[in-house]
């Protein structure tokens, strides 16, 4: 997008009238012709009022002024007076005014003999403004004196010669703003002027200095003394600088420019020689000797930055002034130059562990850039200086520790950060090339190569790595890396699924194939030859992932990779289209992949996005891309697939590309079928798509009228008429979805393709365009305002926006009663105790308020209440300016403020009768979103709008009051009793009574107990009360019933919402109302005064500060929000100053509560951290942030453990600022600002944990976790350890140095406190959180062994932690050693630890330090073991363990008698024995085999010495057996090759029934998993079920046992599914030890178990699936003949599956249930010989078609797989074939029902069936007008669950299949009986609508929404079946007469 740049505003000069006197009069004395004739012009300019009029006048004066020459025009008054008016007008002028630049044309256009007086008079108007001293006129005088500089040669030499007043100017400015700044704290909009100012003023002095060199230079060289007065202000100005650096209340860009000042003003004193260099390397080092050479006063005025105090971002700034003002580029550099640029990276790198904030860091690593670029600058010349070319080069000590820097920052959060480092490193590159010996082959550096190794071998989660590889393959190219590590493209295309790495492979990948083309086509210069291995390499492995990936892993490919991939090689795409043709199977994919067509797809769209693919009508469609293919993946199964064709049909190069007929059928294919999607992402790519094709077609159709306009063409206007016809139907589908009952997302997606129709044609109705207006029935418009009703709010608001764009003809509001009785439903929706009806109300007035006839309908609706009240805006009968929207609003907002006020009355005297009939949240929500609607900057009857916000906010406090008692109280959810019955009403009066606001932190002391005496007195008291109330109602309502029911929950509901409702309606105020200031400002146009806006802010504080309930609480804060946004940019200083104000009392007030205090220290401090996040997220972001250092230091303070102990007064105080912390912590909008302070925080946290107090461990808790997610990141897997949210030390320590000394220190005193000698449990409190934090931990390979932040010192006592007797601890001491440790330290690391544990059994031995360490050698070598990266060690020997294992095996022996310790030490011999490569020698790790085998053999599993040899009560008994079961599995499952048995036959088979024989269901289940899994994995390598699925013989006799006689569930389960997996042939006949069963007898048992085990889900699924596998094998067997007890076993089957298909079933069951009937559907469901008989066979159709409709997606997505089962002579050409959608599958699915109908010759039976689908299950109650309405005791009621289904077009579907069914089927056996029941039904449910349709309220839609769909549904389904019936009457009456 091209952005217009700014226009500058041309303004004329308006002056005094006396200055305007005296100018015109100095200009009216005498002189020469030409003189007299200037000033004339000028006195015309002076008068004139039009600025662009004063501009050509300036430019004529100008231009008569070059014409004077010295001999006509003496210099005579006049002349001067002119010159002098001039240079005043100069001086008066904003810097940015055109007028100014005429001006400056004009006195720079004078002749030479001119020019001296010029430069005179105007140095002399410069020079009495600059003698001003008021202060309001600095920055006009500092831009004048910019402008002097800017092209403009007169104003230089002016400046030139009022050097030193300039200059002293600049001095006492910026001292006046060093004053000003520091009485200015709070005041954020003042600040941040004050800042551009000082800016400004730095920035002009050094224009100043750097463009007065000369005079400078003559001025200090003819000086006698340091005196002078130039000396004196360079001086000044150097000291004013040096306050700006050290003031750190100052922005980083003004003390960054005051940086550069100082070496600028260094260097224009001290000249160009060797001096500055060292004067500039003196300041940087804080050291006066090293700048001796400096003039004395020098130092004085620099005396600040000498000192050591001074902060440590000084040093930073000065070094980007060196950088910047120093000059490094193209010449030789002096010693002292050189070392002053090796310097400044020693500067910057001291600063990585001092500075804090993220901004400095930021600062630190351009600085850093820009450094490297003046080195690259340095070392580019002919002879490189031997010092630079040493210190330079790759490996020397300062790149190291640069490369340390890099590994640092790389990942830091901000991406300036990560860019600059990138940078920082590609410079690093290039010095390193000039300085290297290897500049003609870089491949061949020994660093280099060593360095891309090393960055290779790093995990690929680091993003760092991808930037700085990037860089590589610049310098190397990509065959090198290619070469270094073959598998990279595929890597980097597999990290594509990860949306957070996408971006950085994607970028690398880029790199990687273009330099990759370029090098193969420098090497094969003929031609394409390159061009085969070029598509092996990248092209290949694309095309592999985007078939057999997952879905959600190659979204990303689309985004990022593909358009680079085809944009660097178009000609690919023939080739990926042909390859993925000529893919065997081009529909199917893997589970869950896109598979070939989905790939082709992809493909195709990317490339006609990308202008690759020409998309001619010929070409494309039917060529490139078969139809029927584009049809298929239109409606395929996966998401994304639907979604790249169609992004392939809609997205084009050229936004004029005409709309071809194919393109207009395919669209008209997809979308029935795809309104309907759940998925939010799929509904917004889907409305994105179809915009980009409704502008195709805006576009092309206006190329199109353009040419047919210009010549006439009958082609053009067929096109237009298709066109027209398309975006005809396009909308009338689109209205059609918008029937009662539409499920939510179909309502979405219609609403929003509408607007987008109306966006780009409009609806209107006139011949000009496609008049889409026509196409709008008043049906369709009643439709969209029926949406207004809709539960879901975003429904509302489309529709809302929709309305307002339809032709009003259609949508009728203009009619005076159709808009009366829409405003009655609002108004009577507003008081509703339902709250989404409140909404529907506010959505309701917003559309009416647009109708000019909305007053006289608001008086009738008032009239025909009878409420003689009336709005005054409804009496005013003049008529006004404002506009018709004002006038409605007004009359609006004071027609619900009377309503409200009346029923804020109600409420005082009884909250609840307001509760039950009229809650006020309903009003308050309708008054804020009527004045949304409002510009209120424009009004016009400010007089009555200030009366109704003046009114408005006391009643806002005056609701608050009512409801303050429950949502202040201690706990406002809990202390209402749940009770419905209408007695309890007393209990509740008593209790509101009882819970006022009187509640105190006294839990940290004692419990507070309720006085009974006291309630029962109070119940007595209230009891009249309460029956006057009830006796009211009665009346009221005129009926003698209960007078009202009200639940705790309405009250509560009423109570919170009107809280949140005050809120929002506050703070709209506030925020939108103009402020007023009768006072300062009597003129102003404001609505809203001060007071109001502080009494509101006061009110906020109370809130926030006092409310328990934190719905109230935190939409308070939504609303104090507002009002602090609207404070900080107020103009008034009295309200800026407020939240400063407000933050130091709160701040104070939480330092001195106690237990008495009234803040809350429960709910986490309630609504505390709320008001303290909401001031400081007020103060900008780019301000220096003082009231956020403040509040923290406070906050850290108070956090911290008190010296003295925990005591009352100190506990109450760290509880709030633990809380307080929290939040900050978690508050994005304080974003980087708040790191500073994690540090502190951390530690506060930690040391939390020791206090005795339980209130405060747990908000340290609270506090340490969200720390956690802040320092490492939120979550990014399900992988608790997982690397993404780790860290290397080095970059952990580097972003918080405090924690170091802090953790170091912690973990000492806490393994200090580790010692289980004593047999006594010491647990350090803080031992897991330091675990917990270091667990996160990792080094770095590039770390090098020298850091000074290492993590070695931690190593040691984390081990030591192992010891501990606590479990628990040494589980986390193991896993947090794991990553202390480098991968190629990891064996040595291991030898270490085995050689600690003892080779023997003795006395004292303890068995707690064996098992700590054997648990963290295990998880060193799970760790190592799944490391990719590892390091293959050159020779085994130094890394063979074995000589650490033998001597210490009786661990795992009968001798050790711990089974905990002999358990994990069987678990290290498994780990070592498996299939993995570990560091363990062949000869030795075969023994090692041998030994384990032996122990196997000889322990209590296999060869126990009696029933008693081990005692399961022992603690970790049966982890010992696990441990056993593990390495048995591993022998006879996993990895038989590995071991060698004894001869004997069968051995295998007998250790795995050993197994399942096992007493422990722990080792059967166990067993049973892992076998389950090596079956899984054999069935997917080979689908050939004739071999055996496992290398021995395997009975299976063990396992059919099992199932029958198993009791525990878990393993009943898993042996289920283990046979599920195995061939029936295998299983049947079923052997029961020596007894064999038949099919039918098991099937009885498994039916039985179904019936039985609805208790388990997962045993239900494994025992259905199984079940219908016999069913299916029985039903093949015996297809002819079925026994009785075969066909009742089948139907009782057939029930079972039915009752797994219910909506009530878990997602698991009705996922398992879609997988039965779809592998039933070739035998069963579509058999021929109906195996189940025609009821139970069309049951399970039912059944499918529940599923197909079902709510849960994968319930969908599984069921319409049935799809691929069709049999191949039932499946119909015309229809997609493959996996579909489940809209399209449900579609095809009654289709071909029907068609088994005539196939089966049951069409009679299959009618009476299908009609009976079509009246549905549910009927409504005939007396439901006399049923209890429940809705107020179910207040957020929203009818049926199943949010997707449409049971109206699945009743439409069923009709339209029926009739076509009708047409061409015979009916001979249609029973007249049946047809006459369905007829009565029918009748009678017609009935039951009409009689309940009359009985709901006027326009139902909106009072009774859920009734009236549910009416509406039972009317149209009731229709279309009496429709059939008449049909079928009809035909068999035809048939009878035929007869």
């Amino acid at each position: 997008m091209v952005v217009k740049k700014k226009t500058p505003k041309v303004e004329a000069v308006a002056l005094d009238d006396v200055k305007l006197k005296s100018l015109i009069d100095s200009l009216s004395v005498e002189g020469d012709s030409r003189s007299i004739e200037l000033a004339q012009v000028l006195k015309h300019s002076l008068s004139s009022p039009d600025p662009v009029e004063q501009i050509q006048l300036i430019s004529k004066a100008g231009f008569m002024l070059e014409q004077m020459s010295e001999d006509e025009s003496s210099s005579g008054p006049l002349l001067h007076a002119c010159l002098s008016t001039l240079a005043f007008l100069y001086t008066t002028l904003p810097a940015k005014n055109p007028l100014k630049r005429a001006v400056a044309s004009a006195l720079g256009s004078g002749p030479d003999w001119l020019q001296e007086k010029t430069v005179g008079w105007l140095s002399e108007c410069l020079s009495s403004s600059l003698s001003s001293t008021n202060t309001d006129h600095f920055s006009h005088l500092t831009d004048s004196i910019t402008s002097c500089l800017d092209g403009f040669k007169i104003g230089e030499k002016c400046v030139h010669r009022l050097l030193t007043e300039v200059l002293q100017f600049f001095q006492r400015t910026l001292n006046y703003y060093v004053a000003q700044n520091r009485g200015l704290a709070g005041r954020h909009v003042a600040q941040a002027q004050l800042m551009q100012s000082c800016l400004a003023v730095v920035k002009a002095s050094m224009l100043v200095v750097q463009r007065s060199q000369e005079p400078i230079s003559t001025a200090i060289l003819s000086a006698s003394s340091d005196q002078s007065d130039l000396h004196q202000v360079l001086s000044g100005l150097l000291n004013c600088y040096t306050c700006i650096l050290t003031d750190e209340e100052f922005v980083q860009t003004v003390q960054s420019t005051a940086g550069m000042a100082v070496v600028l003003f260094i260097r224009s004193i001290m000249g160009n020689g060797d001096d500055v260099p060292v004067i500039v390397a003196g300041l940087l080092q804080c050291s006066v000797d090293a700048g001796s050479t400096a003039p004395q006063w020098l130092k004085q005025s620099c005396a600040g930055l000498y000192e050591s105090s001074r902060p440590a971002a000084v040093a930073l700034y000065l070094s980007h002034g060196a950088l910047a003002m120093l000059s490094w580029r193209g010449k030789t550099l002096g010693p002292q130059a050189e070392k002053l640029l090796l310097l400044i990276p020693e500067v910057l790198l001291s600063l990585d562990t001092r500075v804090k904030e993220s901004s400095t860091v930021m600062v630190v690593a351009r600085v850093l850039t820009l450094w490297s670029g003046a080195a690259v600058d340095c070392v580019q010349v002919d002879t490189c200086p031997p010092l630079l070319h040493s210190s330079l080069v790759g490996g020397s000590h300062l790149i190291a520790r640069l490369h340390h820097h890099i590994y640092a920052h790389w990942e830091h959060p901000l991406d300036g950060v990560r860019h600059q480092t990138r940078s920082l490193f590609q410079n690093l590159l290039t010095l390193h090339q000039h300085c290297s010996d290897h500049k003609s082959d870089p491949t061949s550096d020994p660093y280099i190569s060593q360095l891309t190794r090393d960055l290779l071998a790093l995990e690929w989660h680091m993003k760092g790595k991808y930037g700085t590889l990037a860089c590589l393959v610049e310098h190397l190219g990509a065959e090198y890396l290619l070469k270094l590590d073959g598998g990279l493209p595929s890597r980097l295309l597999g990290l594509m699924g990860d949306q957070t790495l996408a971006p950085y492979a994607s970028d690398l990948l880029e790199k990687l194939f273009v330099s990759h083309k370029a090098q193969l086509c420098a090497r094969f210069r003929d031609g394409n030859a390159w061009i085969d291995g070029w598509h092996e390499v990248w092209v290949t492995p694309l095309l592999q992932v985007l078939c057999t990936a997952r879905l959600d892993q190659t979204t990303y490919i689309l985004d990022y990779f593909l358009p680079k991939l085809l944009r660097c090689n178009p000609s690919s795409l023939s080739h990926m289209v042909q390859a993925l043709q000529e893919m065997p199977s081009c529909t199917e994919g893997a589970a869950g992949s896109r598979g070939a067509l989905g790939a082709l797809m992809t493909c195709l769209r990317a490339a006609r996005s990308q202008g690759v693919l020409k998309s001619a009508e010929e070409e494309l469609w039917g060529g490139l891309v078969p139809l029927p293919l584009m049809r298929q993946a239109l409606v395929h199964k996966h998401d994304q697939v639907r979604m790249d064709a169609l992004g392939l049909l809609c997205e084009s190069h050229r936004s004029t590309e005409q709309l071809y007929r194919q393109e207009m059928e395919l669209i008209r294919h997809f979308l029935p079928f795809n309104l309907n999607s759940q998925s939010p992402g799929v509904r917004q790519q889907t409305v994105s798509l179809l915009k980009k094709l409704l502008c195709r077609v805006k576009d092309s159709a206006q190329l199109l009228q353009k040419r047919k306009d210009q010549h006439e063409n009958d082609k053009d206007q067929q096109v237009l008429n298709m066109y027209q016809e398309f975006l005809c139907w396009f909308c009338e589908t689109l209205f059609q979805v918008l029937h009662p009952g539409a499920s939510f997302s179909s309502c979405l997606m219609a609403l929003h393709l509408l607007l987008l129709i109306a966006e780009h044609f409009t609806f209107n109705t006139g011949s000009v365009g496609f008049a889409l207006g026509e196409s709008v029935s008043v049906s369709h418009a009643q439709a969209v305002l029926y949406c207004l009703a809709s539960n879901f709010l975003e429904v509302k608001q489309l529709a809302c926006n929709l309305l307002q764009k339809l032709p009003p003809a259609a949508v009728r509001l203009q009619e005076p009663e159709r808009l009366q009785s829409l405003l009655l439903v609002a108004l009577d929706l507003s008081t509703s105790t339902k709250p989404f009806d409140s909404i529907t109300a506010a959505h309701l007035l917003n559309l009416l308020l647009h109708q000019p006839g909305l007053q006289d309908a608001l008086l009738g609706c008032i009239q025909k209440q009878y409420i003689p009240l009336r709005p005054p805006a409804l009496n005013q009968s003049q008529a006004s300016e404002a506009s018709t929207l004002e006038q409605n609003t007004l009359a609006v907002v004071q027609w619900l403020m009377i309503c409200l006020k009346e029923e804020i009355l109600k409420a005082e005297s009884s909250l609840l009768q307001a509760a039950a009939s009229c809650p006020l949240y309903g009003r308050a929500h309708c008054i804020t979103a009527v004045l949304q609607q409002l510009n209120t900057g424009s009004l016009v009857l400010l007089s009555q709008w200030r009366a109704v916000v003046s009114e408005l906010i006391g009643l806002c406090y005056r609701m608050s009051d009512v409801v303050s008692p429950v949502v202040q109280s201690s706990s406002p959810e809990g202390l209402i009793p749940m009770d419905t019955e209408s007695e309890t009403s007393a209990d509740l009066q008593k209790i509101l009574q009882e819970i006022q606001p009187r509640d105190t932190n006294d839990f940290f002391t004692s419990a507070r107990e309720l006085n009974p005496s006291e309630t029962d007195h109070n119940s007595e008291q209230k009891e009249p009360e309460n029956t006057v109330h009830k006796q009211q109602i009665c009346n009221a309502g005129g009926s003698d019933g209960e007078a009202y029911r009200v639940t705790a929950q309405m009250v509560l509901v009423c109570c919170w919402r009107t809280m949140k409702e005050v809120s929002m309606l506050l703070g709209h105020l506030c925020q939108s109302m103009t402020l007023y200031c009768p006072l300062t400002h009597p003129d102003s146009r404001g609505v809203i005064t001060e007071d109001q806006v502080e009494g509101v802010g006061k009110y906020f504080r109370e809130q926030l500060l006092q409310s328990r309930h934190r719905g109230a609480f935190e939409l308070a804060y939504v609303g104090f929000v507002q009002l602090t946004e609207m404070l900080c940019r107020s103009g008034s200083a009295m309200l800026q100053q407020l939240p400063a104000h407000w933050l130091k009392e709160v701040l104070e007030e939480v330092k001195s509560s106690d237990p008495s205090s009234k803040l809350c220290a429960t709910r986490r401090s309630a609504g505390i951290p709320f008001y303290i996040q909401a001031l400081l997220s007020s103060e900008p972001k780019s301000s220096s942030c003082g009231l956020l250092k403040m509040t923290m230091r406070s906050l850290t303070a108070l956090a911290m453990p008190s010296n003295d102990g925990a005591t009352e007064s100190s506990t109450v105080p760290q509880v709030h600022a633990l809380n307080i912390l929290r939040a900050l912590y978690r508050d994005t909008r304080l974003g980087e600002n708040i790191v500073p302070f994690v540090s502190e925080g951390m530690q506060a946290a930690i040391l939390g944990f020791t206090s005795p107090v339980w209130a405060v461990r747990n908000s340290s808790t609270l506090l340490f976790s969200t720390l956690i997610t802040r320092i490492f990141g939120v979550k990014k897997g399900k992988d608790e350890h997982s690397k993404k949210n780790r860290m290397t030390g080095r970059e952990f320590f580097t972003r918080f140095p405090a924690l170091y000394p802090f953790l170091l220190s912690q973990l000492q005193e806490a393994a200090a406190s580790v010692n289980s000698d004593s047999g006594q449990v010491k647990l350090h409190p803080s031992l897991f959180l330091l675990l917990l934090v270091l667990g996160r931990l990792y080094p770095s390979p590039m770390d090098g062994s020298s850091s000074p932040l290492g993590l070695a010192p931690f190593m040691p006592l984390i081990i030591r932690c192992g010891r501990s007797a606590v479990y628990r601890t040494r589980e986390m001491a193991a896993r947090a050693l794991v990553p202390f440790v480098l991968v190629t330290q990891v064996p040595s690391t291991i030898q270490t630890l085995l050689e600690e544990l003892p080779e023997e059994p003795g006395p004292g031995i303890q068995q707690n330090h064996i098992h700590g360490t054997l648990l963290q050698v295990l998880s060193l070598l799970h760790s190592y073991l799944t490391d990719t990266h590892r390091p293959q060690p050159e020779n085994k020997q130094d890394y063979d363990l074995s000589s650490a294992i033998f001597p210490r095996m009786w661990l795992a022996t009968r001798r050790n008698l711990c089974l905990v310790t002999r358990g994990a030490f069987l678990d290290l011999l498994g780990c070592l024995c498996g299939c993995i490569p570990v560091p363990v020698s062949e000869f030795p790790l075969k023994k090692l085999r041998e030994e384990t085998l032996h122990i196997l053999m000889a322990s209590e599993l296999v060869a126990p010495r009696g029933p008693d040899d081990i005692n399961f009560s022992v603690p970790g008994a049966t982890q010992y057996l696990q441990s056993l079961a593990h390495i048995a599995i591993s022998i006879c499952v996993e990895s038989p090759h590995l071991w060698e048995f004894p001869e004997s036959e069968g051995f295998q088979r007998d250790l795995l029934e050993r197994l399942l024989q096992c007493p422990q269901y722990e080792v059967r289940l166990f067993a049973l998993e892992q076998l389950l899994r090596r079956l899984q994995k054999t069935e997917e390598k080979s689908q050939d079920c004739g071999q055996g699925p496992l290398p021995f013989d395997f009975s299976v006799s063990s396992l059919t046992s099992l199932a029958l006689h198993e009791t525990y569930p878990g393993c009943q389960a898993k042996v289920l599914q283990v046979l599920a997996v195995l061939p029936l042939s295998s299983l049947l006949p079923w052997k029961d030890g020596m007894m064999s069963l038949s099919c039918q007898e098991v099937l009885e048992h498994l039916l039985k178990l179904l019936e039985t085990s609805s208790h388990s889900v997962e045993l239900y699924c494994a025992t259905l699936s199984l079940t219908s596998r016999l069913v299916v094998h029985l039903a093949e067997s015996t297809p002819q003949e079925l026994s009785e007890a075969a066909v009742l076993s089948l139907s009782r089957w057939g029930a079972l599956v039915m009752q797994s298909c219910g909506d009530e079933q878990p997602g698991e069951v009705k996922l398992m249930s879609a997988e039965v009937l779809m592998n039933a559907v070739p035998t069963l469901l579509t058999a021929p010989a109906l195996p189940l008989g025609i009821a139970h066979t069309v049951a399970l159709w039912k059944c499918l078609f529940t599923l197909l409709q079902d709510e849960d997606q994968d319930v969908r997505d599984g069921a319409a797989d049935f799809t691929c089962y069709i049999p191949a002579h039932l499946q119909n050409t015309g229809v997609a074939t493959g996996a579909v959608s489940p809209p399209v599958a449900l579609e095809m699915g009654v289709g071909l029902l029907c068609q088994l109908f005539q196939m089966w010759d049951h069409v009679a039976a299959g009618m009476v069936n299908l009609i009976e689908w079509i009246l549905g299950d549910e009927q409504l109650d005939a007396n439901s007008e006399e049923s209890p309405d429940l809705d107020e005791e179910f207040l957020f009621e929203k009818g049926d669950l199943n949010l997707w289904a449409e049971p109206l077009l699945w009743a439409r579907m069923l009709h339209g299949h029926l009739s076509a069914l009708l047409r061409v089927a015979y009916l001979p056996g249609v029973s007249t009986t049946e047809l006459d029941r369905l007829s009565a039904i029918a009748n009678s449910n017609f009935l039951i609508a009409q009689r309940s349709m009359k009985a709901l309220p006027a326009l139902p839609q909106f009072s009774a929404t859920i009734e009236y769909a549910k009416i509406t549904l039972l009317k149209e389904r009731t229709s279309l079946a009496q429709n059939l019936l008449n049909r079928l009457s009809f035909f068999l009456d035809d048939c009878e007469r035929n007869k």
